[in-house]
This record gives structure tokens, sequence and C-alpha cells, in this order.
């Protein structure tokens, strides 16, 4: 062996020990990251705005992979937290779920029962109303004279559902098609109270809610029940 492949054999050599060291260097690396990040889990992100107060469902979220010791107490990293819960508040996508981010979707207690009704947004409280409020029901009915009478069909109604803002199309007058927008809202009732609910909805001029302040129970009195423009003069 002469000179020159001496060489070669020995730039050979530091070749391979550099590259077994740099190597070593990664895998050290490695090691480091892992010791640093620890193992992932699996958690949820938002896959869509949320209203709040609207109902969560598997097309709402999407799973994502993440670091167990970078997740929160309160982040939620089993789907079933998530059925049966809608939004405490207005959720945004790409946020990670949280507990504290979904509440229970108040339940019938005995002797209700749910009824759903369309109620205009013109006509609605728009956007003030949600999960757990408390309205009053006004209908407007026109007599066999023509005259407009309006009831209080059903006082302190509990909301338990606001669904999704929907457009529709109405006849105001019998030839004449209005275009509108309606959300469906959901009431725990009583029988008779759903049975009010359900006749104003079918005969009523219109209906309309008004939003009670939190906490306030006190009864509408008999008098206060119906109002006519010809009483009030």
């Amino acid at each position: 062996m002469n000179s020159r492949q001496r060489r070669g054999v020995i730039l050979l050599l530091l070749s391979v020990l550099c590259a077994l060291g740099a190597f070593a260097g990664v895998l050290s690396v490695i090691d480091d990251v892992e010791s640093k990040v620890g193992p992932e889990v699996t958690a949820y992100r938002l896959a869509r705005d949320v209203p709040a107060y609207r109902a969560l469902d598997t097309g709402s979220v999407e799973e994502v992979s993440i670091p167990e010791r970078w997740l929160s107490d309160t982040a939620i990293t089993d789907i079933d937290d998530v059925k049966g819960k809608i939004a405490a508040g207005p959720l945004k996508a790409g946020s990670l779920l949280q507990s504290d981010m979904v509440i229970d979707r108040p339940e019938l207690q005995r002797g209700e029962q749910e009824i759903a009704i369309m109620i205009d947004a013109e006509t609605g409280v728009a956007g003030k109303i949600r999960s757990g409020s408390r309205v009053n029901i006004y209908a407007t009915f026109r007599d066999k004279n023509e005259n407009e009478v309006s009831k209080v069909i059903v006082d302190h109604a509990r909301v338990i559902d606001v669904g999704e803002l929907t457009p529709i199309s109405r006849d105001r007058n019998e030839d004449v098609d209005r275009d509108s927008e309606a959300v469906p809202i959901t009431f725990a009732l009583s029988t008779v109270d759903a049975q009010r609910v359900a006749f104003a909805e079918s005969f009523a001029v219109n209906v309309r809610l008004a939003l009670v302040a939190p906490g306030d129970e006190t009864p509408i009195s008999e008098e206060d029940r119906t109002y006519t423009l010809v009483g009030d003069k």
C-alpha cells in the first residue's frame, strides 16, 4: 500500500467516524425533543364557527394530536364529552375545545313537552333569545269584524333550543308573497300551553316574543293579557 492509498483509507475512516458522530448527535437531539415533548394524545379542535347556545355534533369538531404535556386540564380528549352539549358562547373555528366552552342542553322537567315554532326574525328578539331564556309569547288575532286583538298566549315560557336562521316565504295578504327569515325556537311547555302556542302559530296574524329579565317571575295579570286598540282609546 503506497502513501496515496494510505491517505485514502485514513480519509475514508475519518468520514465514517464523522458520519457516526453526526448520527449520534441526531439521535441525541431526537431523544432530547421526545423527553421534552412527551407522548401525544387526541384532542379536538373546532372545525367551524358555532354560535352561542347551538348544539355541537361530530361535524363541528375535528381530531388533532397534541403532546399531552401541552394540554390544559380542561381540554376535551373524549368525543363522547361533546354529545348532547351546546356552546356556552360563540365558538371560533380552529379553537381547541375545552370543557368550559360547552354546557348541558336544558332538559324537560316532569309534565313538560317540547314544541318548536318558527319565529320571524323581524318579530322575535333577534340574537338575544338563547337556550334557557324566559320569554312571553304574544299573538295577534283578527276577529270577525277585522279588529285586531293582541293576547299573551304564554308567559315565562322556557326556551330550550334556538335553531338556524332559515329563509321562508309567507303570505302577508292572500295574493302577496313576502320573503323573510325565521328561526325555529323550541320551548318546554305544559300540555295546555303547548296547545295555545300551536293554535297561535296556525291562526294568529303574527306571533312575537318578549324577552323576560333574568330572575323576573312576576306573573302577568289577567287585565294585561289582552290588548285592543279600541280599548286603549
